[in-house]
């Protein structure tokens, strides 16, 4: 796992035990899911925008915000980085047609 992954998720889950009046991060946590979907959301429509415009800066910038709200969503739910990186490298060889096929047949 990259070094920047693995720091920042160590920060978030520091975070957890913070004030939220003194971290953006611990005021996530303390307005719970909801707050944090909603954050991710807005981030996500963001991305959306910056990659319609097609600003590489703007785009690197977006991308960046919604990997941290997504990280901020997976530390909230205690789990780990690693957890999805491992799912992805599961998924890797595997054609994206075949990995969808196998979603609908374990639903």
């Amino acid at each position: 796992m990259s070094d920047v992954l693995t720091q920042l998720a160590a920060v978030l889950e520091a975070r957890k035990n913070a004030k939220a009046d003194d971290s953006y991060v611990a005021n996530l946590y303390k307005g719970g899911t909801d707050k944090i979907l909603k954050k991710l959301g807005e981030e996500a429509t963001e991305t959306i925008i910056a990659g319609k415009g097609g600003d590489k800066d703007q785009i690197i910038y977006e991308t960046a915000d919604l990997w941290f709200h997504s990280m901020v969503l997976l530390a909230h739910n205690n789990i780990k980085p690693q957890q999805v990186l491992d799912e992805l490298a599961r998924r890797f060889g595997l054609s994206g047609l075949e990995e969808k096929a196998n979603r609908k047949n374990s639903e």
